[in-house]
């Protein structure tokens, strides 16, 4: 008997009524595999009876697990943690708790676009043939949307109104083992900074540059570095370029509350005189945005840093693993 397994929605009314177009939000690939981690790719077809969308919030069911989302270009990523209702392995280690609930805030796709967004996760502890839902939320200004019916067991979802995004779980091969699909680490577990190029700069030094590998048709990757100012007076990062992507943002994450943000930080990164700045995984972190290849292991990654006082200063980031080794 297949069975369906999902968390409750906290319901979310709006004063404005609208028409839902009979396009359904799914996912791009409907079944996942026992014990894998996957990327669930949320197709979003349509806004809100032609009023542009402006949030997306995905709640994410017990047996997916170590969520990452993807952040986008134009949108704030909230993430919000909390207990599991069962313990699962990572490696070795025991996790009870992880991202419950994605959020992206503050974008404006239009009606007349789609897009897609996307959370790396593990199917864990979850029997073949049992289906996944994700409850969706999706805002328009002051109109919702909720993504979150659930069909009973056996029973047809397809002649539900909004019905919730399924992902279907099915069996796998005794031999697959799972792998960290993570074109940047989210979680906020640090990385080894390997020994690369050292840039000199006026009374800058900047070293340990590297980047992740990416997935293929991932438009997005991670970069990281250290930057020591030896001077006396303060310096800032204000800008970033690279010829392989098509734009390049500073962004911050943090947690508070139990929730984790990342936002971009427009007026660059202060480098104060006599302090490092370290650019890490689950802290400050350069994202390129539109790559126009993905990043592979053993690649290198040119970046033209622009500074306040220094100037412009090339460095050459050396891809590492998704793990960041």
């Amino acid at each position: 008997m297949k069975t369906i397994k999902t968390f409750a929605l906290a319901a979310l009314l709006s004063a404005t009524a609208f028409a839902v177009a009979e396009a359904h939000m799914t996912f791009l690939n409907k079944e996942a595999t026992q014990e894998t981690t996957i990327l669930a790719t949320l197709q979003l077809p349509h806004g809100c009876d032609g009023r542009a969308t402006t949030e997306v919030r995905v709640k994410l069911p017990e047996g997916f697990v170590f969520a990452k989302p993807q952040p986008k270009a134009g949108w704030e990523l909230e993430v919000i943690k909390g207990d599991y209702q069962k313990t699962y392995d990572n490696h070795g280690d025991k996790v009870k708790t992880g991202a419950v609930e994605i959020r992206w805030k503050n974008g404006n796709l239009s009606d007349d676009f789609y897009d897609t967004f996307v959370i790396q996760g593990k199917v864990s502890g979850i029997a073949a043939g049992t289906s996944l839902a994700f409850p969706v939320i999706q805002m328009c200004g002051d109109a919702v949307a909720a993504w979150d019916q659930v069909a009973k067991d056996g029973s047809d979802p397809h002649g539900m109104k909004n019905p919730a995004p399924l992902l279907k779980v099915v069996a796998g091969d005794s031999h697959s083992h799972d792998h960290d699909m993570a074109g940047m680490d989210m979680s906020g577990m640090g990385a080894a900074v390997p020994a690369g190029e050292t840039v000199k700069a006026g009374d800058l030094e900047i070293s340990g540059g590297f980047a992740k590998a990416m997935l293929p048709g991932q438009p997005v990757g991670g970069g990281f570095f250290t930057v020591r100012n030896s001077g006396q007076a303060d310096d800032r990062l204000v800008s970033v370029t690279s010829p392989v992507s098509g734009e390049v943002q500073i962004h911050a994450m943090e947690t508070k509350d139990n929730v984790m943000r990342m936002r971009q930080l427009k007026d660059g990164i202060a480098i104060a005189a006599g302090e490092t700045v370290k650019l890490e995984p689950g802290n400050l972190h350069l994202m390129f945005q539109k790559v126009k290849t993905p990043f592979k292991q053993g690649d290198a990654v040119p970046v033209t840093l622009t500074f306040e006082k220094a100037g412009k200063v090339d460095l050459v980031l050396q891809v590492l693993s998704a793990q960041g080794k």
